[in-house]
Order: structure tokens, then C-alpha cells, then sequence
């Protein structure tokens, strides 16, 4: 079965319909015009059998005046052949429904004792009859024996259904269109994609579908302000204190205990701002077309001035002209967790770009010691550390960022084995 509904809805409307024209060709031609063909040849053999009695009776005088009436009054061209013998018809003749019919019906109301063979030239029938002095040939025109271009009725019933069949495919394609328009609309929806020119229309159902994805999306848009704004409020509550700490530590003596309190203000902050990216996940902006090389190498630069030198060196494999509409700063800093998480666990980060059959993939390799195959779904866990280790500096929230970022562009991020020996994060983009 095709997978489309379209073309399945298609099949529904098209099968009933041939069946439907194959059942009636069936009744058609098998039964109702071969009764129709016998009930005719019927009549025809009818009026030979009164020719080969009026030929048999009458004297020879009589038999031509009568011969004459009878050709016009039953529309038959009639001659006879004095002393001539019926020839059999050929072995290699072909036998039609007509031709069968004709034979047999001739043969009941003449008997099987007399000779006879008839003929189809495509334009009429010959019966060549075996009377007691010769032969009676009998040109019988074809209408008088069967029904009149049956191919008609094929041709007529044939390009009523080619109609049908056109108007209900434009009526058909109207219908599933809305469909469509819904299955795109959702998913640039899931591609973190506007969608302002969407509008229920089409079918009930279709509407009622329609209306409620229109609803699910401004509860989630709802949602996803709310929570954002709530955020921004929190952020600015708890940044106030710790600002009047870092003032008041200011107008303190330098010290050992000080320099403590400022590191661990410091982290403060820092694991403040990682929770908030982490809640903001997309941070309300738009998507926009842009070059993935450029955005990358954008990356790596600004990765390359604020990681120092000893971290490891950043290196950047991006061909130009995949364009993709994304949303810039989500992708960003997407991008640099990876760069930031790589460095934390190797001595580089190597980042390329590559386009597949459907997907743009961004590719994140470094040499470290990697993640187990059976822990990399894991390690996406919020604020979960897999080496427990505190002493590299962040919260365990940098994957699970970074995943979230890419699923709101409709893709995901998949952990694998690094060709450099450690691990391979992988950003793939829908096209």
C-alpha cells in the first residue's frame, strides 16, 4: 500500500470503481449480449428455416417470384446455385460467440440431418443451406444478428469513469492539502520555526486538528514565556545579594579567606547563568537563514580567545554554503558546550560540518577518555557527572543544554566513538 494519504484515499475511490466496470463488462458481454445475440440468430434461423420450406415445396417457377417477395420483405439478399453442394466451413476459421450461436440455433429449427455452413465477412453473415436442387445462400447484414458496436458501450462506460475519476481527484487533492498543511506547519513548529500564516481550513475534522494544534502551540509558547520571564525574575533576585557581597568584599582587607569568598561568589554566578541557559532553552528568538560554516568558525574564534592556550587547540573543518535556518545564539552556545566540554576532557577539539541526504551534522571529536556506550544516554541527565569529579568546573549541565537546543531545531545531539579515540558529539540538523 502507498504510504501517502492521498494516494491511498485514491485507491479507495479508483478499485471499487474498476471492479465495479469489470463486473458489468462481465454481465454485460458473457450474459445479456450473448442472450441478446442468441435471442436474434433465433429469429434470423427462423426465417431460414420458412426459406428452406418455401424452396422445398414450391415449384421452381413459384419458388423464384417468392424468393424475390421474400428478400423484400425480410431484408435478405437471397441466390441459389442450381445443383451446387455446401462447402464445410474451414478447420481453421475462427469460431466467434455469433458464429456459434448462429450455428446452433440454425441447426435446431432446421434439423441436423441438412447441410448448412454460415460465413462473417465482418460486414454481414452468408448461410449456405443444402436444398433438394441446390444451394440457398442467404447475406444476412450483421445488425440483424447482433447488437449494434458493443465497443460503445466500453468507450462510453470507460471515459464517463476517466471523468469521474479527474473530478475526484481535484476534489480529492483539495481535501488532503489542509492535511499537509498541517503535517508542514507542525513540523517547523518542532523546528523552532514561526509559522504566522498558518489558518484552520479545510474538512471539520481537518479544522478541529487544526485549531487544536494552533492551541497546543500558544499553551507551550505561553509556557515558555512565563517560565522565562519567572526566570528573569529569579536571576535578578538572586544576582542583587550577591552584587552587594561582591561590593562589600571590595571594601574588605585582602586576604586568604576573602580571595575564598570571591571564587566562590564567582562559581556563584557562574552556575547561575548555566541554570538560567539551561531553563531559557530557546530563548524566544526566531529562526533565521544562516550559513552553518560561518557560524562555526564565528564559534571557534570566540572558543579560541576565551579558552587559553594551554586548554588544547580548537581546529574547524566547515565548508561554506549549507544554509540553514536557525536560531543563531541557541546554536552558538549549543556549539561552544561542546567545544568547552571537550576541552574539559582532552587535549583538543577538532569541529566539522557535513552535509547528509536530509540532515546537516556538526561533528565535535576530541581524544579524551570518552563516554561507555552503555553511559552516553546518561550523561544527558540535568546536573548529573559522570566522573563526579568537581575539580573541572561546571554543574553537568552542558550536554543537556546542548540537547535541548537541538531538539527545539527539530534535530538531536547523539554521543559516539571519536576516529581521535574519545568521544564524538554529533548535532543533527534536519535540511
Amino acid at each position: 500500500m502507498p504510504r501517502g494519504l492521498f494516494r491511498r484515499s485514491l485507491i479507495i475511490i479508483v478499485a471499487p470503481m474498476f471492479l465495479l466496470q469489470a463486473i458489468v463488462s462481465y454481465i454485460f458481454f458473457e450474459r445479456d449480449l450473448d442472450t441478446t445475440t442468441r435471442r436474434m440468430a433465433r429469429d434470423v434461423a427462423a426465417d431460414t428455416a420458412l426459406l428452406i420450406g418455401l424452396e422445398d415445396s414450391q415449384p421452381v417457377q413459384e419458388r423464384i417470384a417468392l424468393r424475390a417477395l421474400a428478400a423484400r420483405m425480410l431484408r435478405y439478399d437471397l441466390s441459389f446455385v442450381l445443383g451446387a453442394r455446401v462447402a464445410p466451413r474451414p478447420l481453421h476459421a475462427r469460431h466467434s460467440t455469433i458464429d456459434d450461436a448462429l450455428d446452433e440455433t440454425i441447426s435446431q429449427q432446421i434439423g441436423e440431418g441438412r447441410a448448412f455452413a454460415t460465413h462473417s465477412d465482418g460486414q454481414a453473415f452468408t448461410i449456405a443451406v443444402q436444398v433438394h436442387d441446390g444451394t440457398l445462400r442467404i447475406l444476412v447484414p450483421r445488425e440483424r444478428i447482433t447488437v449494434s458496436a458493443p465497443d460503445i458501450f466500453i468507450l462510453w462506460m470507460v471515459g464517463s469513469s476517466l471523468i469521474l475519476l479527474g473530478v475526484a481527484i481535484l476534489f480529492l487533492r483539495n481535501q488532503v492539502r489542509p492535511i499537509e498543511r498541517l503535517a508542514r506547519a507542525a513540523d517547523a513548529f518542532g523546528k523552532g520555526r514561526a509559522v504566522p500564516d498558518f489558518k484552520p481550513y479545510g474538512a471539520t475534522e481537518v479544522r478541529r486538528a487544526a485549531q487544536a494544534f494552533l492551541t497546543m502551540r500558544e499553551r507551550i509558547e505561553r509556557h515558555v514565556q512565563q517560565r522565562t520571564e519567572m526566570l528573569a525574575g529569579v536571576s535578578h533576585d538572586l544576582k542583587t545579594p550577591l552584587t552587594r557581597i561582591r561590593l562589600q568584599l571590595a571594601m574588605m582587607k585582602p586576604g586568604a579567606e576573602v580571595e575564598a569568598l570571591r571564587q566562590d561568589i564567582a562559581e556563584m554566578e557562574r552556575m547561575l547563568d548555566e541554570y538560567l541557559d539551561f531553563a531559557r532553552g530557546e530563548d524566544g528568538a526566531k529562526a533565521e537563514l544562516a550559513d552553518l560554516g560561518a557560524l562555526l568558525r564565528d564559534v571557534t574564534d570566540a572558543a579560541t580567545r576565551i579558552h587559553p592556550a594551554g586548554r588544547g587547540q580548537i581546529t574547524l573543518d566547515a565548508p561554506d554554503g549549507i544554509l540553514l535556518a536557525v536560531k543563531r545564539n541557541a546554536l552558538r552556545r549549543c556549539v561552544a558546550n561542546l567545544i568547552d566540554n571537550a576541552l574539559k576532557h582532552g587535549t583538543g577539539a577538532h569541529v566539522s560540518l557535513a552535509r547528509e541526504e536530509r540532515t546537516a551534522e556538526i561533528r565535535v571529536d576530541d581524544d579524551g577518555p570518552g563516554i561507555p556506550a552503555d553511559k552516553r544516554e546518561e550523561a544527558f541527565r540535568p546536573f548529573h557527572r559522570l566522573d563526579g569529579n568537581q575539580q573541572t568546573g561546571g554543574v553537568g549541565l552542558g550536554l543537556t543544554i546542548a540537547r535541548d537546543i537541538a531538539r527545539a531545531h527539530g534535530g538531536d545531539l547523539v554521543l559516539s566513538k571519536s576516529p581521535e579515540g574519545g568521544l564524538r558529539a554529533t548535532i543533527k540538523l534536519p535540511v
